[in-house]
């Protein structure tokens, strides 16, 4: 080949290249105007969610995110209920389902966003009118409509026949004969109900369209329904706040708790999935039914009715103290009012065994430390106790998140800091986590054994009495958050016309003394 043939050809190659590169900004313009009829018919009225591949830490690093639509935001569809997701004492969200999708959003970098719900069959509703991506608080159906997929289960609960206790207990399915059972409809107790019908044909089986079990439960209480199928943690939250119903017995029927995606969001299932297998294996779905399951059961029954007459009773009079407290501290209202009940029934002139006095308990020498001169001043009382318990929640490690924060300072508030701090190192040294209460509450009972507490740095200590501590007053706070609503503190009302700062509850019990 001639020179002059050569460089002819690499001219034409040269031109082509530079044709070829003008042109390719024009081809990605034209791909990404195509595109954007696709975006906006998935974006609808929620951002897209990208496939489930993106959720995944190894495939970020490995999948370039230019390719897929942008996202920040999961829509979630809740019925407000105290197992799923409600408003906390704090005022912000919380519930089981909602803090485990708080996790889950926060590890795949979205905004968790809850929109409500006004039943379970809603709660479908809204998914097939693409107004939620994913729906909480239901149970997964043996089988479903093509519309619906359905993640792995993430908590079993049992299936439990309750009853109105104005009537005699039913012992087995025999005494059920001829009556009827009401049960949540649509709420994926459709397929086990079928199954009991076919095995035990005298009884007649009622869905109502109630907006949660706790609804349904009410109308056992009320005498409405005589019995109701429901789950058994779900009976648990809700037995000291309807007085009048007990668990008959138990069906031997697992209901599992699941989530609910619409079929074309299907590939979020791996990383549901994924997420709900870690979180079992490293028990943080443990410590969440630990923080919203077990507390209420600790409180009798008889001790809770005797409770909720003194909130009707006695709690209006005195909530200017609890408010005062939670302005000047910060410390919930709520929740001081649970430390006083639990302390003195809210008995002003309340005198322990050893010695222990006023509205709070306060002992001598903590009285002495924060500076308070008369313990039965329930007043100075309440705002030294909310002092103390925050001061004990800032002394606290950082990693302590809440709420475990909370229930160790209340711990430390009623054996003392330092066995606390014992504790924790025991805690340690079983291989258990330092930072979680759940873990803690095992390690408190021991320090009263000798072949713990002579190896612990500050000795002796009555350890199972925080534990019932804070239980209890888990329990009341519990009762507390659906009866009463939080304080506001530019609301506070002023003290009383006649000068008095203290409630009248207060005045005729001092005026007693």
């Amino acid at each position: 080949m001639s020179n002059h043939a050569f460089f002819r050809r690499q001219q034409r190659t040269s031109r082509r290249d530079l044709f070829q590169t003008s042109l390719r900004p024009v081809f990605r313009l034209c791909r990404n105007l195509l595109l954007l009829p696709v975006l906006a018919l998935l974006a609808c009225d929620h951002p897209p969610t990208p496939p489930s591949s993106l959720f995944l830490a190894e495939a970020q690093a490995a999948i370039p995110r230019n390719d897929f639509p942008s996202f920040s935001v999961l829509t979630v569809a809740f019925c407000s209920d105290p197992a799923s997701w409600f408003v906390g004492g704090d005022g912000e969200f919380a519930g089981f389902e909602y803090d485990l999708l708080k996790q889950f959003t926060q590890e795949v970098r979205l905004e968790l966003r809850p929109t409500a719900a006004i039943n379970s069959v809603d709660l479908r509703t809204t998914l097939k009118k693409a107004r939620a991506s994913l729906s909480a608080g239901l149970y997964r159906p043996s089988q479903d409509d093509d519309s619906i997929v359905w993640t792995d289960s993430f908590y079993t609960a049992e299936a439990v026949i309750v009853y109105n206790t104005d009537i005699r207990r039913p012992k087995d399915w025999e005494q059920l004969t001829g009556d009827t059972i009401a049960y949540l409809e649509n709420s994926g107790m459709d397929s086990l109900v079928a199954r009991l019908s076919k095995a035990h044909p005298g009884i007649r089986w009622k869905p109502i369209a109630a907006p949660s079990v706790d609804a349904l439960l009410a109308q056992v209480d009320e005498g409405a329904f005589p019995y109701a199928l429901v789950t058994s943690h779900k009976a648990a939250l809700a037995r000291n706040i309807y007085l009048n119903f007990a668990t008959a017995f138990s069906t031997g029927a697992k209901i599992e708790m699941a989530w609910a995606l619409p079929a074309n969001k299907s590939y979020m299932l791996d990383a549901l999935n994924s997420f709900i297998a870690r979180a079992k294996e490293n028990g943080l779905i443990d410590q969440l039914a630990e923080r919203y399951f077990l507390p209420p059961q600790q409180v009798q029954r008889f001790d809770a009715g005797a409770f909720q007459e003194r909130i009707r009773g006695d709690l209006p009079q005195l909530r200017p103290l609890f408010y005062r407290a939670q302005e000047t501290t910060g410390v919930e209202w709520r929740l001081l009012a649970a430390v006083a009940y639990q302390e003195s029934q809210w008995e002003p002139l309340a005198t322990s065994e050893t010695g222990v006095r006023g509205f709070m308990q306060i002992t001598g020498d903590t009285a002495r430390h924060l500076g308070v001169k008369n313990r039965l001043d329930p007043d100075e009382s309440v705002q030294a106790a909310a002092g103390y318990l925050k001061d004990l929640k800032e002394r606290l490690p950082d990693e302590i998140a809440e709420p475990d924060r909370t229930w160790m300072a209340l711990a430390s508030y009623n054996i003392g800091f330092m066995h606390l701090e014992d504790a924790r190192r025991l805690a340690r040294e079983q291989n258990l986590n330092p930072n979680l209460w759940k873990d803690i509450k095992q390690m408190l009972p021991l320090l009263a054994q000798p072949e713990y507490y002579s190896r612990a740095r500050y000795g002796y200590a009555r350890g199972g009495m925080p534990v019932a501590f804070v239980d209890r007053v888990r329990a009341y706070y519990d009762i507390l958050l659906r009866h009463e609503p939080e304080h506001d503190a530019l609301r506070l009302r002023a003290a009383d016309d006649n000068g008095s700062s203290l409630p009248p509850i207060v005045v005729a019990a001092l005026s007693k003394s």
